[in-house]
């Protein structure tokens, strides 16, 4: 997503806690992982939880985005 689109600054998009809630996918083969880091909401900020965790807070699908 773009700053156009968001508002956010380039890498500061965290699919949690965002103004605007827009779709949000993950890969897939994420959730065969036990812990997975995504954007904090600031550039070169990341915060680690589990793929579940992440699906339930910030709403989002698992797919195959390739």
């Amino acid at each position: 997503m773009s700053c156009v689109l968001t508002g956010y600054v380039h890498g500061g998009c965290s699919p949690i806690g965002m103004k605007k809630q827009f779709p949000t996918f993950i890969h897939e083969t994420a959730i065969s992982f036990e812990r997975i880091f995504v954007s904090a909401g600031k550039v070169g900020f990341q915060i680690e939880l589990s793929p579940e965790d992440l699906i339930a807070a910030a709403g989002c699908k698992a797919a195959d985005i390739i």
